[in-house]
């Protein structure tokens, strides 16, 4: 058997198995990407998620001794939802990101790579394999770029011929010696549609981002949102696809091919008054199998009170005093006295007036005074 046999057998095998998209690259150094992350990393525009040695993200010996090749997968994901709830005046609803609908695509890939990797095994006992997704060390895009996947777009996503940028994606280096695939030529050309649709300005330029100002790194964050954020935000639960959906090499397009990446319309579009006080339990048991879970409740529960005052839904007012009493943590109680300036309600100026009067933590007292300046001009 030559490895090209095998390689032709592994692309048959990967149909089989529901891998959309496969291909194969080198393991030499990512010299470009290593000079696009020291820039990253020198003008702050990481977020902190990412593997912090840049070596490791470059070099995939450094993953696997005797690396010869890397296998690139890609999964297409759905960009439409049937039956889609509608946000009411009454009942206002948020939004999880596409890339958040369904099961954990981080569970489903892995699923697919170990698949991958058992037969790849069966074929070849003595190969070594190394696996990752998402949170790996190594670069998902870079990789699929090299391996033919898709071109590296503007928007920072890997936009593929056949799905668009709308999919997921997933490698696995080997010590065996696949012969690698052709990239293909970036074809974004002089559309900056992306760019310009960007709602913080987090895409400084073609293909370089500004994670810190990225609005889907913004929702996962656990802080206090900064005060030019928040009017940004929408009613965005988790994640943001303004610039997949402006980009032209998605229109269209929308693919159903995997019945464990549907979304559960109540799930991915939820109420938000029900997002403010549900229980860790319950918390789990409704988005607990969704990626937009893995930072827990208080994020989303904070772009929840957000959203309540995006709408300026006035219904919300007693859940938000609520909040603004009871909850233990400061960001919510901080996020809520906000949004209660934001409403202009009649009760708004004596709820917070007496929320200072008791409060002791001084960034909730900030965000207090900021709902009475609010009210106040």
């Amino acid at each position: 058997m030559t490895f090209a046999q095998l390689k032709a057998d592994i692309i048959a095998y990967s149909r089989s198995i529901g891998i959309d998209k496969i291909g194969f690259a080198s393991t030499d150094p990512f010299l470009e990407l290593r000079e696009r992350l020291v820039t990253q990393q020198s003008l702050g525009y990481q977020s902190g998620f990412e593997e912090a040695d840049i070596e490791k993200r470059v070099q995939p010996e450094l993953l696997l001794s005797e690396a010869k090749s890397i296998i690139a997968i890609a999964l297409a994901y759905p960009a439409k939802m049937k039956n889609a709830p509608l946000s009411t005046k009454l009942e206002r609803r948020g939004l999880f990101c596409r890339a958040s609908w369904g099961e954990d695509y981080h569970t489903i890939l892995k699923n697919k790579l170990k698949l991958l990797e058992a037969y790849i095994l069966e074929r070849e006992p003595s190969a070594k394999v190394v696996s990752m997704v998402d949170t790996g060390e190594l670069s998902d895009r870079a990789v699929a770029e090299r391996a033919g996947i898709g071109w590296s777009g503007k928007n920072c996503s890997i936009i593929t011929e056949e799905f668009g940028s709308y999919v997921y994606l997933g490698e696995m280096i080997t010590t065996i010696p696949f012969s690698p695939d052709t990239p293909i030529t970036e074809q974004c050309g002089t559309c900056t549609k992306c760019i310009d649709a960007c709602p913080t300005e987090a895409i400084v330029q073609g293909g370089q981002l500004n994670s810190n100002k990225c609005i889907a790194f913004l929702t996962q964050t656990k802080t206090f949102l900064a005060d030019e954020f928040r009017e940004k935000l929408g009613n965005r639960i988790y994640g943001c696809d303004t610039c997949q959906q402006v980009c032209p090499e998605n229109k269209g397009r929308d693919f159903h091919l995997h019945e464990e990446m549907e979304p559960d319309p109540e799930v991915v579009k939820p109420l938000l008054k029900e997002l403010l006080f549900i229980s860790n339990r319950e918390f789990k048991e409704k988005f607990g199998s969704l990626s937009g879970a893995w930072r827990g409740k208080k994020p989303l529960q904070r772009n929840a009170i957000i959203g309540i005052a995006h709408y300026k839904d006035i219904t919300a007012i007693d859940d938000l005093e609520k909040l603004l009493k009871d909850d233990p943590r400061p960001v919510i109680r901080g996020t809520a006295a906000w949004a209660i300036g934001k409403l202009a309600t009649d009760q708004s100026m004596l709820i917070l007036k007496a929320a200072k009067e008791r409060e002791k933590d001084v960034d909730v007292v900030a965000e207090i005074d900021k709902g009475l300046n609010m009210l106040k001009n």
